[in-house]
């Protein structure tokens, strides 16, 4: 009767340990690493209506044209341009705006950080992604520097050179 017990406490603590898989999405904004230079990042949470969540949750967002305002008065962090779609199975009365302008959260010292490294001339802060992390939505904050076409010209040079060492690679095996 003790071994089987001690059976069931061992399958608990297995059961405990194992991850589960996070199958909500990651938006990405892949156009803001071809565009700039990312210097650091910084995560911060974001507040969110219910059927934004919603919609972040199926993936229905666009970073591409989204931009972030730091400001020291009043403190605080604001996310312009993303497009967060509608969700389709909320009334009229619980839809938000799809391009509204976002609250970002973040620590009074990380924000005033922010807000003098967008002062400097070239600068500016992008959103890389949205992500759910403990069921509560995140954004990753790129402090960015802007890129000049020949730079973008070496990335792209870079990336298939690459790309062809790989595929002269996977051939030899």
């Amino acid at each position: 009767m003790a071994a089987t017990s001690d059976d069931a406490l061992e399958s608990t603590l297995y059961s405990m340990g194992k991850k589960k898989t996070n199958t909500t999405p990651v938006i990405e904004n892949r156009r803001a690493r071809h565009d700039y230079h990312i210097e650091d990042t910084l995560e911060v949470g974001i507040v969110l209506r219910g059927s934004e969540v919603k919609s972040l949750r199926t993936g229905q967002a666009s970073l591409a044209e989204g931009w972030i305002r730091a400001s020291v008065r009043p403190v605080g962090l604001s996310m312009h341009g993303v497009h967060i779609a509608e969700y389709a199975y909320a009334g009229p009365t619980q839809q938000h705006d799809p391009i509204r302008t976002r609250v970002l959260l973040a620590h009074k010292k990380e924000i005033t950080k922010l807000e003098t490294f967008t002062n400097s001339q070239g600068h500016t802060l992008v959103p890389l992604k949205i992500y759910f992390s403990n069921n509560k939505a995140k954004v990753l904050v790129g402090l960015a520097s802007g890129k000049r076409k020949a730079d973008k010209r070496q990335d792209l040079a870079k990336k298939m050179a690459k790309r062809d060492m790989d595929r002269a690679m996977k051939r030899r095996m």
